[in-house]
């Protein structure tokens, strides 16, 4: 089954709600009223109302489907609902003022919707930079009970192969405590995508094979990564031939669950995550779908500017797909 066969039938029934705070975006729109008729969730498009009539209008599309909030407009008594929450979210960091000039911002206003459950996540990024995307989910959803970081991971798919890459995208530097977390997170994106994950903590060291600090940070990962999730297969450290080929992780592992078979690759640092995924898009031909944020309490999706109708349809079944428990 193709991977968003999959995740189409994963969220079929589930009536999931995703915010659009770019409305006024034509991709945006396009890919929200697709999902509508397609029945895979109900989309939310922030804007100014005349403006989104204007460019479904200016591009031929019927907006009819889905529904339209201006945060402008918004009832009076919601709007004060939705201040009170952001209030005692922040809990004294920021006046009452500066929170109602936040939600003035329709990326915090989206958040806020996904926050008091009016949306089950939310979908940024085709306008905005990543961090207005990324702080108001930060400041307001937050990663989960546990967790200290947000990370970003790529599926990486050709065919009938599928693995996950971590951290591809947000954290330039891991401690071992980082680099363990985001390989349990990973393993729980893996299982979003119907991907039994086992998982490797990459180096250019397997076993011991040379010695540095780097090699010893992967090391520390693995066991902290192993004292926290005991009934996760992961292991570690291993090169990334060691972790893919058979017959090399038989031979420079023997004994290991995962060396030879693994599907979800953790990489030490953010350099070698990047250049990893993008190497294995461009010499062997793989699709890299993502970023996808982990860690948080709630998906939140950011988007490439870069990015088409197609991939804003993707990327919000990605994150219907997360919200579902």
């Amino acid at each position: 089954m193709d991977l968003f066969d999959g995740l189409k039938d994963k969220i079929g029934g589930q009536d999931k709600t995703i915010v659009f705070p770019e409305g006024q975006d034509p991709r945006i729109l396009g890919a929200a009223i697709r999902l509508a008729k397609d029945g895979l969730v109900k989309p939310i498009i922030l804007g100014h109302e005349a403006d989104i009539e204007k460019t479904a209008a200016d591009n031929n599309l019927d907006a009819s489907g889905v529904l339209l909030i201006d945060p402008e407009t918004y009832p009076e008594d919601k709007k004060k609902d939705m201040l009170d929450a952001l209030a005692e979210r922040r809990a004294g960091k920021n006046t009452r003022e500066q929170l109602a000039d936040w939600l003035k911002d329709v990326n915090y206003f989206g958040t806020m919707l996904v926050y008091m459950d009016q949306a089950d996540g939310m979908v940024s990024g085709a306008v905005h930079p990543t961090g207005d995307t990324v702080r108001p989910a930060l400041q307001i959803i937050k990663t989960k009970p546990g967790v200290k970081r947000i990370s970003g991971a790529f599926v990486m798919q050709k065919g009938d192969e599928r693995y996950v890459f971590a951290d591809c995208a947000i954290n330039i530097e891991l401690d071992a405590a980082g680099m363990a977390e985001v390989a349990i997170e990973s393993a729980h994106t893996a299982k979003v995508f119907d991907i039994d994950p086992k998982v490797a903590m990459l180096s250019f060291s397997t076993k011991g094979s040379a010695k540095g600090d780097m090699v010893t940070k992967v090391q520390e990962a693995t066991k902290l990564a192993n004292e926290q999730a005991p009934d996760l297969a992961l292991d570690g450290e291993l090169q990334f031939d060691a972790a893919f080929v058979p017959t090399v992780g038989a031979a420079k592992a023997p004994g290991s669950k995962v060396a030879g078979h693994a599907n979800v690759f953790v990489f030490p640092e953010l350099q070698s995550g990047n250049i990893g995924y993008k190497i294995a898009q461009r010499f062997g031909g793989f699709e890299a779908i993502g970023p996808i944020l982990q860690g948080l309490n709630k998906p939140v999706s950011d988007l490439s500017r870069g990015c088409n109708e197609e991939d804003v349809y993707k990327v919000a079944i990605i994150t219907a797909a997360q919200s579902v428990k």
